[in-house]
């Protein structure tokens, strides 16, 4: 029996197990292949990729450092905020790390001490109580297994499946889908650009500038006219100026 089942290896899964892997017996349980690079399981997760100050602030109560191939161009010192809805804009200051986040996420694994048992390309089903514990289970690789645990931790992100089953007659807040699409970039853009129009979403879109690349992505309420949503956006953008150069695949 585990000590300590911990469902995702990102970032707060991943660092759960750095700090506690050699006190615990400790699963670590992933969809993604997150120490095979060539891995045909690879999962691009939709992530802005911009580590924020409050959380650059944890890494360094944490001791760390982030690796320079971690990071890409340009690091991004100012934000331009487009409200489209009110015609305004305005830029002001505010530093994010601008980085590669399956690159990050690899990191952070890679500083998990040896004895934690590692369990990538793994999908986890549902847990269920027994005595003195919890059995769970995962499929592994397509095959079906169970492991029991005395505690099991859900790091398994925002729509997390571990709190769904805790959490069952819960209300769950509003769901949104987020869209990302990739675009060459040949012109200089130093900042985060953050753009609000209500009617695209009463959330916000977001352009990063990644190296030779500029990342568009949206947060939309799911409905079904939610490319169309997106393709508008696009539009919009591209009457302001901005250029958006499809990648040849």
């Amino acid at each position: 029996m585990y000590d300590i089942i911990i469902v995702g290896a990102g970032p707060a899964g991943a660092n759960l197990a750095r700090l506690i892997g050699d006190k615990y017996k400790i699963l670590l349980i992933d969809k993604r292949d997150l120490e095979n690079e060539s891995s045909k399981h690879r999962i691009n997760k939709c992530c802005g990729g911009l580590l924020a100050p409050d959380a650059q602030k944890m890494i360094a109560k944490l001791g760390l450092g982030i690796p320079k191939d971690v990071l890409v161009d340009p690091q991004l010192f100012a934000v331009r905020t487009i409200d489209i809805t009110n015609n305004l804009e305005r830029l002001y200051q505010r530093f994010y790390y601008n980085m590669d986040r399956e690159k990050f996420d690899r990191w952070m694994v890679s500083l998990i001490p040896n004895g934690v048992d590692k369990k990538f390309n793994s999908y986890f089903k549902s847990f269920v109580e027994i005595s003195g514990g919890y059995e769970v289970r995962y499929i592994n690789n397509g095959q079906e297994v169970t492991a029991k645990t005395r505690i099991i931790v859900g790091a398994d992100g925002a729509s997390s499946k571990v709190r769904k089953i805790i959490s069952k007659d819960v209300n769950v807040p509003e769901k949104y889908i987020a869209i990302q699409e990739w675009f060459k970039c040949s012109y200089p853009m130093p900042y985060f650009t953050a753009v609000f129009d209500e009617e695209i979403s009463d959330f916000y879109s977001w352009l990063i500038p990644k190296d030779n690349y500029l990342l568009l992505g949206s947060a939309l309420r799911p409905r079904d006219d939610t490319r169309e949503k997106f393709n508008m956006l696009k539009r919009k953008l591209t009457q302001l100026g901005f250029k958006f150069t499809t990648l040849q695949v």
